[in-house]
């Protein structure tokens, strides 16, 4: 059985938006049964140049909408990054699980060869689906999202790889 870009895509953003709206929650729950804010550790890093916890989050749900728009066809929708709170990034995460649910398999045929342009200030790249996929969107998701767990993780959460990696999907 071959895999699809669809199945490559909707429902592994999904999955892992869903983890980590879980860890968020999990995180809701650690600061308010030790008295802090989680204001704190959202506005954390692991090193100063890197960005911070909210950072990570809004990156992680760009490249998730990104890319499924992309490889199906269509122009990713731009949403400003001003969340500040816990319950704001809770419902970014959301929003990034509806959106790319909303995408169906059909959208998908061809993907693999469409092309796709991503223009920057300094530079612009141009890929294959296929390429962009696997070699670009895929690790940079994965970067951010990592990232948001080793920080929810260096401040005491109590996590680990089952709600990194989540349950396992229905078939």
């Amino acid at each position: 059985m071959a895999i699809g870009v669809y199945e490559q895509t909707v429902p592994v953003f999904t999955q892992m938006l869903n983890n980590l709206a879980g860890m968020l929650r999990k995180l809701e729950s650690h600061a308010k049964a030790r008295n802090f804010d989680s204001a704190v550790v959202l506005q954390d890093r692991l090193y100063p140049d890197m960005f911070t916890c909210i950072r990570q989050v809004q990156i992680a749900t760009d490249f998730a909408k990104g890319a499924v728009a992309r490889l199906a066809g269509v122009e990713p929708p731009s949403w400003p990054d001003n969340e500040g709170t816990l319950a704001q990034l809770l419902e970014r995460v959301q929003k990034a699980v509806d959106y790319v649910n909303g995408f169906k398999p059909e959208q998908f045929a061809g993907a693999e060869d469409r092309q796709i342009e991503l223009k920057f200030p300094q530079l612009s790249l141009s890929f294959k689906g296929a390429e962009y996929l696997v070699g670009f969107a895929l690790p940079n998701f994965y970067f951010h999202y990592t990232t948001a767990y080793n920080i929810l993780r260096h401040n005491g959460l109590e996590i680990g790889k089952r709600d990194f990696i989540g349950e396992r999907p229905a078939a």
